[in-house]
């Protein structure tokens, strides 16, 4: 179960957002991350758990930033509901998307398990609901992701292979690069992984493909 910590800045001016600390898991029915989000003075700002199954898909998720909560799951399509500070109101939402996003890293993992990708594979475009930072603000957006290469590369607990994708924001037109090795994301915009204090996991082989 690797546990970790990752530093957070905005993508485009590089300001400091914070850190998240993290731990994850691969299990028989699919993946679980839980984090803690605290601001660059260490204050605590929020957290994050995520759990898919076996195919990739969002069973659960449970955010909370600046006093708002979302709870969310794949269902029809997907669907969340999300809480305002007071706990007065609530909004559902529910969107023909794949899958959901947000600045969290779980959820650049959870969506290479979604696609399950391989160097051979065309772009494969995806419909997403992003949580927007800090209060929660659900955005669609449609992404097309690719898988560049996997090359292994040794280290001292033996190899490890990292897999390189490009995603593609359909509506900018931005590009970026994404960095990921088992259920550890190494590199991506406004994400550095800066400890962790054993191996990714490796998902299970028999573990099944999306379908």
């Amino acid at each position: 179960m690797p546990r970790g910590r990752y530093s957070l800045h905005d993508p485009h001016d590089h300001t400091p957002l914070g850190e998240e600390h993290f731990h994850c898991a691969p299990g028989p029915s699919g993946w679980r991350y839980v984090s803690r989000l605290t601001t660059p003075a260490g204050e605590h700002r929020g957290s994050a758990d995520l759990a898919i199954d076996g195919l990739g898909r969002p069973i659960r998720l449970e955010l909370q930033s600046g006093g708002w909560q979302v709870r969310a799951a794949a269902l029809d399509g997907v669907t969340w509901v999300r809480t305002d500070p007071t706990g007065a109101e609530a909004t559902e939402g529910n969107v023909r998307a794949h899958a959901f996003t947000g600045t969290s890293p779980a959820f650049l993992v959870a969506l290479t398990r979604l696609l399950r990708l391989t160097p051979d594979s065309p772009g494969t475009r995806v419909r997403l609901v992003a949580f927007t930072d800090p209060v929660l603000a659900p955005l669609t957006v449609d992404q097309s992701w690719t898988l560049l290469k996997s090359a292994e590369h040794p280290t001292d607990t033996g190899p490890l292979t990292v897999d390189e994708y490009r995603v593609d924001t359909l509506d900018t037109g931005e590009r970026h690069t994404v960095h990921i090795a088992g259920d550890v994301v190494l590199a991506a915009p406004g994400i550095e992984l800066e400890d962790l204090d054993t191996p990714p996991s490796v998902f299970p082989p028999d573990f099944p493909p999306a379908g």
